[in-house]
């Protein structure tokens, strides 16, 4: 079962470096991410040795180029009509569809790896916390896997990629937004308290700002694992539903 794993893992990884998508995702990142830090985030007048500005602004980048990322996934299989043989493989369903998801992270990986440039110069110019920083990428390549799952689910309801990437995108911006205190604000005037408060459980940017702080806890871990595992479960039974079905 892993050597199917691990034969999915290996050829969505090459299709992605055999179109242009992966190149193009990469240099995107690489230029954005330091751009936001850099200008938007007026790195050099916080005056300080640290990559927060980074880590702020890194969850708005993941909400739009995870789905760009993962838009492919499934649409690309039924629209090709290619669905059918994945299916007919001899492979469990969960294997193809936790390869497809590991190679699209894998990517996302390298993208972050992208920005290691930005740790060393934060290392020459002062002495940051270089704790803070490792549990700021974990935080980020774990919500970066959560918003790829995501979006992975919503690409195997449709055939068309950029109906693929709007949806993802849009449940991607809902799960960032959910935590905010302008929404909970909305929803505490009418809501009960408790509403209020699954609402923001259920905010992917308020787990991930323990990370962001330094802070690896439980309950964000398990809120990654889980967002993981239900969305690839989702994906799983959506392309169950859809065996032999063509489009």
């Amino acid at each position: 079962m892993m050597k199917a794993l691990h034969a999915v893992y290996r050829r969505e990884l090459t299709s992605y470096f055999q179109t242009p998508l992966a190149y193009v995702f990469l240099a995107v990142f690489a230029l954005t991410a330091p751009a936001f830090a850099f200008h938007v985030g007026r790195f050099f007048d916080t005056n300080r040795a640290d990559l927060a500005p980074l880590f702020d602004y890194l969850p708005w980048l993941l909400v739009v180029l995870m789905p760009a990322l993962a838009m492919r996934s499934w649409a690309e299989e039924r629209d090709r009509g290619t669905l059918e043989f994945v299916m007919a493989l001899p492979m469990p369903l969960w294997a193809a569809t936790c390869g497809k998801f590991l190679a699209a992270w894998t990517v996302a990986a390298a993208a972050l790896l992208l920005t290691f440039p930005m740790w060393i110069a934060v290392n020459y110019l002062g002495s940051p916390d270089n704790a803070a920083i490792a549990t700021g990428y974990l935080g980020a390549i774990l919500m970066a896997g959560g918003y790829l799952a995501v979006g992975q689910a919503l690409s195997a309801t449709t055939s068309n990629q950029v109906i693929a990437f709007v949806l993802g995108t849009a449940a991607s911006f809902l799960l960032t937004m959910a935590g905010l205190p302008i929404v909970l604000a909305a929803v505490g005037e009418e809501a009960p308290v408790f509403v209020s408060e699954f609402i923001a459980g259920l905010s992917a940017l308020e787990h991930y700002n323990g990370f962001r702080f330094g802070v690896i806890s439980l309950p964000d871990l398990v809120y990654f694992v889980g967002l993981i595992a239900a969305a690839l479960s989702c994906a799983g039974l959506l392309i169950a539903d859809r065996r032999g079905g063509g489009r």
